[in-house]
């Protein structure tokens, strides 16, 4: 089978390793040269060409340019596998076993941007791994295989993206098995159970002293690395916090932002409870701050 292959993120490269050792032709590569939208950003094009492969970086996938390249690889599957902008319908009418996208949450549930930030934000307790066929709209298809992953209590995004790695290669393993001994199974998705996640902006990622402790922590566990890290502003500086604990601290009088310590790490005070940072950057000396 001949597979061509579009992404532009790390969990990408992942999925492409195992499409290569399967007993497929990969044809040609898609990426980006580089992304402001993905922190997790990976260079597939030139991760391609040292396996001397065929590849092309696009800035717009439905390009007519983009779409002649390839129509030329005469592609029997499509794997789209992080790829922040929608496919038309003239590239996903190109191969005849169709295109398989990816989404990391429980489809139909938790459609849209960024599934594995807003998953702890929200601290939901687990996430999905999903591969599907494409539509021209965001995340809709039949889905082809759905595994659940349950995000413990100390995990954060990097512990959640190390799973859905793990797990996604293994169900692309058994997808590309499935196709070429023709048992590949699919199920429409229950539009009446979805609901669609919005993009994140940069001011979601601002800390709020006001807001309970428990939630602060979550904002941090989401958006540590690869992600750019939730942040508060201390003398103008943007400070990015990259690992956090809740303390549990009963001093009603004592108001959200205040800070309580500063040695080592920092204890400040939250709506509720108090938040230890104890990681962060750039390092800055606190002397003379009282709150932030």
């Amino acid at each position: 089978m001949r597979i061509l292959f579009i992404g532009t993120v790390l969990f990408s490269k992942n999925i492409l390793d195992e499409a290569i050792k399967s007993k497929n032709k990969i044809v040609g590569v898609v990426g980006k040269k580089d992304s402001k939208f993905n922190s997790d950003y990976y260079d597939l094009v030139r991760y391609a060409k040292r396996k001397k492969m065929e590849s092309i970086y696009t800035s717009n996938i439905n390009s007519n340019k983009t779409i002649r390249w390839v129509k030329k690889k005469k592609p029997d599957l499509i794997l789209c596998i992080g790829w922040s902008h929608l496919l038309k319908k003239k590239i996903l009418k190109i191969a005849p076993k169709g295109v398989i996208g990816y989404h990391p949450s429980d489809l139909p549930q938790n459609r849209g941007r960024h599934p594995i930030i807003w998953s702890l934000v929200l601290g939901l307790k687990k996430i999905g791994s999903c591969f599907f066929y494409m539509k021209t709209k965001a995340d809709t298809g039949d889905i082809i295989s759905k595994k659940i992953i349950k995000i413990k209590n100390n995990f954060d995004s990097s512990l959640v993206y190390k799973d859905l790695v793990k797990v996604g290669k293994k169900q692309i393993r058994e997808i590309l098995a499935r196709i070429r001994f023709k048992k590949l199974r699919s199920n429409p998705q229950k539009k009446t159970k979805s609901n669609y996640w919005r993009r994140r902006s940069e001011l979601d990622g601002k800390i709020d002293w006001r807001m309970d402790a428990e939630n602060i922590n979550n904002l941090v566990k989401a958006l540590t690395k690869p992600y750019p890290g939730a942040y508060f502003l201390i003398r103008e500086k943007k400070i990015r916090v990259w690992k956090s604990k809740v303390i549990n601290l009963d001093k009603k009088n004592f108001e959200p932002g205040k800070i309580i310590k500063f040695n080592k790490n920092l204890i400040i005070k939250c709506g509720n409870k108090a938040l230890k940072i104890i990681t962060f950057t750039p390092k800055i000396n606190f002397k003379g701050v009282s709150y932030l």
